[in-house]
């Protein structure tokens, strides 16, 4: 028994940890837009993403390889997407579109308002998870500081 309380006692410990490193959504949308090219006015699309992470109710990455990363700056706010279980993308023959495409939140909750695509940047993938790992670690130095 004293076993098992042991366990539960570390593994909240290790959730509470985990959630004060993470960082917010208002954090990893300023260092997306630091490491994201100009403007294009559009992307290939191969029918489905590798991932995506909601930066706040307007903008979103998405990856279309796993070192292919674009930022999607919305107009207006995009409803539940930081709760989506999943998004959809519009595409025009396997092209993404700024002002012409949307995204789609697909969750029980949402009544599927589409967000439209108001901007859409490259990012450098590599770039942007070195200063994420350098965030987490400021972070982690500023606590321990504390």
């Amino acid at each position: 028994m004293k076993a098992f309380v042991l366990a539960c006692l570390a593994a909240l410990l290790a959730s509470a940890c985990a959630t004060e490193s993470r960082i917010s959504d208002a954090d990893k949308l300023q260092l997306y837009r630091a490491h994201a090219g100009a403007p294009v006015p559009n992307f290939q699309y191969f029918g489905r993403l590798d991932g995506w992470t909601p930066l706040g109710d307007t903008a979103l990455a998405v990856w279309t390889k796993p070192s292919e990363v674009y930022l999607l700056e919305l107009k207006g706010t995009c409803q539940d997407l930081d709760y989506a279980q999943a998004i959809s993308v519009t595409n025009q023959f396997g092209r993404v579109y700024q002002n012409f495409d949307k995204v789609l939140v697909l969750s029980r909750a949402s009544n599927q308002i589409p967000c439209w695509i108001k901007e859409i940047r490259p990012v450098d993938a590599k770039a942007l998870k070195q200063a994420e790992s350098e965030k987490r670690a400021a972070q982690v130095a500023e606590r321990e500081k504390t």
